[in-house]
């Protein structure tokens, strides 16, 4: 929990203010969950704080949701097209994914359960960025990360809105995306490091190595 909270506050999540008349303050609340390796070993014990979005109303505090996710054939067919040619693949994880995204509504939340201010018992959190559970947070992200992408040159599938592609001068670099986790392949693999050098420095990133396993597909 603590950890949760560090990164809030390195990202500025939100900031404390007078809870407003004319606007509507929602929850949040704590939920752990243990992570798992591929062999079935607990890697990691983790807090998020989400927030109760079920009470969001539309058109006041969230608009558009939409968020695309890669597609299960989509995924198999790069590791089809990566095994026949012989590329490598590479996966990365994103750090408090949702936590990237930036807000365009104005969303009051309550201060964190066992983290209120106590100076400030009064105020409430007005949301800058994106947090876990809110409509609007996989938009949020999913915006942030495909602008990202076209301003380095990559063009997005018509038919896959989370597989992107660009080419270099060696060839071509594919990039696909699911939520929180990053597939990543090509014909260079000289490309494929400066993409993940790249991709570290914009955001909070684990770079994962080669891919093993996603999805509950085990790749050898």
């Amino acid at each position: 929990m603590d950890e949760e909270m560090a990164a809030l506050d390195a990202n500025a999540t939100w900031e404390l203010v007078a809870p407003p008349e004319d606007k509507k303050t929602i929850g949040c609340k704590w939920v752990y969950k243990v992570k798992h390796n591929a062999d079935g070993f607990v890697s990691r014990y983790k807090a998020r704080l989400v927030a109760k979005g079920y009470a969001q109303t539309y058109g006041i505090n969230y608009e558009e949701t939409y968020s695309p996710v890669a597609k299960m054939i989509t995924i198999k067919t790069i590791i089809i097209m990566a095994a026949t040619k012989g590329w490598s693949l590479h996966q990365m994880d994103v750090n408090n994914v949702f936590l990237h995204g930036d807000l365009q509504e104005e969303v009051y939340m309550e201060q964190p359960p066992d983290y209120v201010d106590q100076k400030h018992l009064n105020l409430v959190c007005r949301l800058k960025k994106a947090l876990y559970n809110l409509k609007q947070t996989p938009r949020a992200w999913s915006d942030k990360i495909s602008q990202y992408l076209v301003t380095s040159g990559f063009q997005t599938s018509n038919v896959d809105f989370s597989l992107n592609v660009k080419k270099t001068d060696h060839g071509i670099i594919i990039i696909v995306i699911y939520v929180d986790d990053l597939i990543i392949t090509g014909y260079s693999d000289v490309d494929i490091f400066d993409l993940r050098k790249l991709l570290k420095q914009k955001f909070e990133m684990k770079d994962l190595g080669e891919l093993r396993y996603f999805l509950g597909i085990e790749v050898i």
